[in-house]
């Protein structure tokens, strides 16, 4: 899949780009939606053995926290989803990619799914509203994480180079099924319009970048 490369710039960009972080395939193009924004659709939800792994958004799914997954909407949107079949609601923040499966619009969480009464089913017709955040997330912050490392002096070359730039950058450990990774996160807004605005400008040097939503 990859060209051998001899030269050692090339190299170092090579393995930058195998090594950044891996969530789900590609999706649409990311929308940063308004509140009262709607979509109607085909829910469903995702459990085991996706619990304990990481999200396309780089936080490790818990099928036990009100969360979901859609195609284009920006990580950390907000919304209300109401069960068309049964009139039963509930919120949820979007921290992954999916569904892909055809017709779908939304996978939520296990814990989500329970709220609306849908697990039997296994899937709902649901209204999607966008919302403006719980009052206990209004401390929320973004930043983009860049790449996601096993070895953890490759991240702090690369975070050391970020502050050379004048860009705040860190590094976050985190274990996923038993391995340890270190993910280069930059920046730091309370506004998630500029984090993708950043991380538009960002993909031209690393293309599998994206915004994070750092929780309180």
């Amino acid at each position: 899949m990859f060209r051998r490369f001899c030269h050692p710039i090339a190299a170092c960009a090579l393995v930058l780009l195998i090594a950044s972080s891996c969530g789900a395939p590609k999706s649409a193009r990311v929308r940063i939606p308004r509140p009262g924004e709607s979509q109607t659709g085909i829910a469903s939800w995702y459990g085991p053995p996706y619990h304990g792994r990481p999200t396309a958004s780089g936080e490790i799914y818990d099928m036990d926290r009100m969360t979901a997954a859609h195609r284009s909407l920006a990580f950390g949107t907000w919304l209300q989803v109401r069960n068309l079949d049964n009139g039963k609601s509930a919120d949820v923040r979007v921290n992954d990619r999916g569904p892909f499966v055809r017709g779908r619009v939304l996978d939520l969480s296990r814990a989500a799914a329970r709220s609306l009464a849908m697990i039997g089913p296994g899937t709902a017709k649901v209204k999607l509203t966008v919302i403006t955040p719980p009052q206990d997330f209004a401390g929320s912050r973004f930043a983009v994480q860049l790449a996601s490392f096993r070895d953890r002096a490759v991240a702090e070359q690369l975070a050391e180079r970020l502050q050379h730039d004048s860009q705040p950058a860190r590094i976050q450990e985190s274990i996923v099924e038993g391995r340890r990774y270190f993910r280069v996160l930059a920046g730091s807004w309370a506004e998630r319009a500029f984090a993708e605005q950043q991380a538009r400008h960002w993909r031209r040097d690393y293309p599998d970048c994206f915004v994070v939503n750092l929780d309180p």
